[in-house]
This record gives C-alpha cells, sequence and structure tokens, in this order.
C-alpha cells in the first residue's frame, strides 16, 4: 500500500468518496514545464517576501522545482509533521474541505493550471494546494493554526444559500480554466455567480468562517505593517499575486475579526490584505470568532441561526445525544422550547445506538424535569399541546397552535426531549452515517467536469509540440542541459512560434549557461 493509499484509508467513507487518486501520467509534458516556469520564479521572488519557513517548507514536504510532485512523495515528508495529501476533483465543498483540515490531511487539487493562465487561477491546482499550503504547515504553531480554521470550519452553519454560491464559483472556475471555453460560456457563468450572490438572504458562520480563512491561510500577511511577509497560499502559489500583493496598490490593514465582514472575489487580485503581528494573532483572532459560533452558543440563539440556515444541523442534548435534523420552526414557552424538524432526522446515542427518522420531529428543550411517561401535556403560550407518548414517538396529537397543524396530522412523530441545549453545529453530527440513511448524488462524486477540462487540455497539445516539452524535461531533470541540445531545441520549437512558455524555457537555461 502507498503512502497516499494509508491516507485514504483512514478518512471516513463520506470523505473518500470526494477522494481520487492521482494519475501522474495524466501530466503533459508542458504541465512540467508549467509547474517548473511559476516554482522557479516564486523562490527567486520569495526569499525575501514570503515567511521565513517557506523555502525550507518547499524541500522538507518534498516539493521539487524541476516537476510537478507526486503525493506519494509528499507523503512520505508530510509524515515527519504529522499531516497528509489526498488529490481532489478541483473545488470541494466547505464541508468537506474544512473536515480534512480537521484530520491534518490536505485536501489538493489533482489538475494543474492551463499555460495561458499561468500567473493567477481561480481554480485550486497543485500548485495552489501543494506549494501554496503545505511548506509553511513546517512552523507548528501554523500548522496548528489551519487544522483549528478547519474544526471551526466545519461546526460553522452554513445557509442554503451557501451552496448555491459555491456550485455557481465552481462551475465559473472550470469554465474559465477549459481551453474549449467560449466568451459566451465564461459570461453565463459569470451571471450565474451574480444571481446567486445575490440571493444571500443574510452572511451565514459558515460565509464568515470562510472570509476568516481566506484573508489569513489564503491570503494573509504576516508581521509589520510597513514590512510584511507574504503567508498565505493564494500569494505563495502566484507570480502575480505575490508581486501585487506588497505594492503599494494594496491596501494593508490590521488583522482584526472585522475582516469576516470584507468580501472577496476569486477571478482578480486582491485590493486589500490583512496583516497578522505574528502566529499568535491568527489564534486570538480565531478565539473571538469561534465565540461568536452557535457551536458555542447553543440555545435560543443558535435555534435561530439554525432555523434561517435552513440547512441540516447537529444539536448537542448533552456529552452522548445528539440529534441531527433541519429546523423548521421554534416556539418559545415559559416552561421550554418545541422546536420541529423537517425529516429526516437522526438522534445518537452513546456513539453506537441511533434512531433515524424520515418524517417530522419534535424536539422539547424544556427548563425543568419532564414529568410524563405516557402523556404529554404542554402549555405553548396561549395554545395546547398533547399527545400519548410511546417509546419515542407521540401519537394521537391534538393542539390548536397554527404553526403545529401540519405536523400533528401525522400517525406518528418523533419526540425527542432534553434540559440542555449547548451547542448547535452545522451539518449532521455523524457525516458518514447521516449519508448512509440519507443518500448524497451530486457532481463531486459522479460528475465529471474536470475530467473534461483535463482531456480538452491534453487534446490541445500537438504531438510535436509535447515531443519538444518532453526532450526539454528530461534533460532539465537528468542534468545534462548542454547548448548543442538546447539550440537543437531552440531550432525545433521555432515552429510554434507563439508557444511562449516553450520558447521561455529554452531561453532561461541559454541564459543560465551564458551566466556559467
Amino acid at each position: 500500500m502507498t503512502p497516499t493509499d494509508k491516507a485514504i484509508a483512514q478518512l471516513p467513507n463520506h470523505l473518500r468518496a470526494y477522494v481520487v487518486k492521482q494519475n501522474y501520467d495524466q501530466y503533459t509534458p508542458r504541465d512540467h514545464a508549467v509547474w517548473r516556469h511559476i516554482l522557479t520564479r516564486l523562490q527567486k521572488r520569495l526569499k525575501e517576501s514570503a515567511h521565513p519557513d517557506y523555502i525550507e517548507g518547499l524541500a522538507r514536504t518534498g516539493i521539487s522545482t524541476n516537476r510537478i510532485p507526486s503525493l506519494d512523495e509528499m507523503n512520505l515528508c508530510l509524515a515527519d509533521i504529522g499531516w497528509t495529501a489526498v488529490a481532489v476533483r478541483g473545488f470541494i465543498p466547505p464541508s468537506v474541505f474544512t473536515e480534512l483540515q480537521s484530520r491534518k490531511v490536505l485536501a489538493i487539487a489533482e489538475d494543474i493550471r492551463d499555460h495561458r493562465h499561468i500567473g493567477y487561477t481561480p481554480a485550486p491546482d497543485i500548485i495552489h494546494e501543494s506549494a501554496g499550503h503545505s511548506p509553511i504547515l513546517i512552523n507548528q504553531k501554523y500548522a496548528d493554526y489551519v487544522q483549528r480554521c478547519g474544526s471551526l470550519g466545519c461546526k460553522a452553519i452554513p445557509s442554503k444559500e451557501d451552496f448555491s454560491v459555491f456550485e455557481a464559483i465552481r462551475s465559473l472556475s472550470i469554465v474559465k480554466e477549459n481551453p474549449n471555453s467560449t466568451e459566451h460560456q465564461v459570461v453565463e457563468a459569470e451571471k450565474r455567480l451574480a444571481v446567486a450572490s445575490a440571493s444571500h438572504r443574510y452572511i451565514s458562520e459558515n460565509t464568515k468562517a470562510s472570509r476568516l480563512y481566506w484573508w489569513t491561510a489564503e491570503y494573509g500577511l504576516v508581521g509589520s505593517l510597513d514590512n510584511p511577509k507574504l503567508l498565505g497560499a493564494g500569494l505563495l502559489s502566484s507570480t502575480e499575486e505575490a508581486e501585487h500583493a506588497l505594492t503599494s496598490n494594496v491596501k494593508k490593514i490590521p488583522l482584526s475579526l472585522d475582516c469576516i465582514d470584507t468580501v472577496y472575489d476569486i477571478t482578480t487580485m486582491q485590493p486589500q490584505l490583512f496583516v497578522a503581528r505574528d502566529f499568535d494573532h491568527l489564534f486570538e483572532v480565531l478565539a473571538e470568532f469561534e465565540k461568536s459560533l452557535s457551536f458555542t452558543r447553543g440555545g435560543i440563539y443558535g435555534l435561530a441561526e439554525a432555523k434561517r440556515a435552513q440547512t441540516v444541523v447537529h444539536l448537542a442534548l448533552d456529552e452522548e445525544r445528539f440529534l441531527s435534523g433541519k429546523i423548521i420552526d421554534y416556539t418559545q414557552t415559559p416552561t421550554g422550547t418545541l422546536v420541529r424538524l423537517e425529516g429526516p432526522s437522526l438522534l445518537e446515542e452513546d456513539s453506537t445506538e441511533y434512531q433515524f427518522n424520515k418524517k417530522p420531529a419534535l424536539f422539547f428543550w424544556h427548563h425543568a424535569p419532564l414529568e410524563t411517561k405516557s402523556f404529554l401535556n404542554l402549555e405553548l403560550g396561549q395554545y395546547f399541546f398533547q399527545g400519548r407518548l410511546e417509546n419515542g414517538f407521540l401519537h394521537n396529537v391534538k393542539t390548536d397552535h397554527p404553526a403545529l397543524q401540519t405536523i400533528a396530522q401525522q400517525d406518528e412523530i418523533a419526540f425527542i426531549s432534553s434540559e440542555t441545549l449547548n451547542s448547535i453545529g452545522g451539518g449532521p453530527f455523524s457525516p458518514t452515517l447521516w449519508e448512509e440513511l440519507v443518500p448524497i448524488r451530486n457532481s463531486f462524486i459522479y460528475g465529471d467536469d474536470e475530467l473534461v477540462v483535463r482531456e480538452a487540455k491534453i487534446r490541445d497539445l500537438d504531438p510535436q509540440l509535447g515531443r519538444i516539452y518532453n526532450d526539454l524535461n528530461q534533460m532539465i531533470l537528468d542534468g545534462t542541459v548542454d547548448r548543442n541540445k538546447l539550440d537543437t531545441l531552440a531550432k525545433d520549437a521555432s515552429h510554434f512560434p507563439s508557444e511562449w512558455l516553450l520558447h521561455s524555457q529554452i531561453n532561461d537555461y541559454l541564459s543560465s549557461l551564458e551566466i556559467v
């Protein structure tokens, strides 16, 4: 079993479904030239401008300048710092990305950017994920911060609109990276994103968590305002972003929790960046953010957040009982709060037993012990609610509460009660169990959009041009670069005058020979 296979085997099924095998042979000779072109320039540019751990971290995490890294090589190195890496298809759902990080697993987009987007691409690629994210993980404090971001990101409650925006962003990134996309397709994808973004009713906890991560781990700076260093993976994996970030054209703002109120655009370079004083500063802001989450606050605050989100959440009833489902409404009374959940719902107890119910359910968060064994009689303000209770289900329900009329018509209603409600987090408590019971078919697991783009880029490479790239790559890897071979390749490359990357690579090595 390879190091990467071992990393995949340790993942639960619901995460493993989003992982793909790295098909190393799919990378074209031009892909390796793209990698080398970017990494060579980044290393030169970032020696002075990046956080000091960056250059050392490249070597310690299995990243070479001359060729695209294999995940097996990376995993052998990452094991020394307690992390692993797996390949994924481009953009993956935020809940999957953050849970992987919480498990100290880097999700690395398998593909690499097109040579026409060498300076910057909105699509995740292996340059951004491996050369951007992994090097500074050698700093234990920063690695802990990234893992903690993942843990909190899992628990932040997303809104239903968040999923629409995510789908639109993913679609736009795929269209922009596809060499065969038309201008009309790009415009339509941009319109879809604009419509999805405009549909937001409010800024969700999940969006705020994403913004905090974006302005720190993706596009953060660290140090003084006058002389900050590049920290975020987006800055460390883009030659254009790395150069642009430290110019006077980019506003530098001291990092604070206010960054969660600042929107970002993945399709363009950033007009402002936030500067953390040091890594301790990152944790200070993260701790402040954690206090604001429903996962920390629970109670009525969490119920209100979950209700307006209209997505699946999990309620921590006590240390051993967790209820997952979508909250539709709740009614506060002097004796407690009655919460209505849309089916399905899942109650887990003692980590071994569970009760799954496809129909709507009721949860009663009561302020005093609920003294009932067979008959429930609740006063809901000016309304009443009654029913026969048997084995966790209500029967023969009678109520005059307008919002409960529909659910009262059910033959039986799952009924759960608790005196405590200390935490409400995003997503089901046990995602693997939930997805076994509520199968989710989506484009990430069953779609092939990224594969279509990859195949289009392979077909786009002229075989003769590919041979020239391959000869150059092999010469570099073998350490047999000499002027005669380069002159021969330059002559062959002259038949492809528009292939700027190839000409640039050959000229780079010719220049290096002249310097020597």
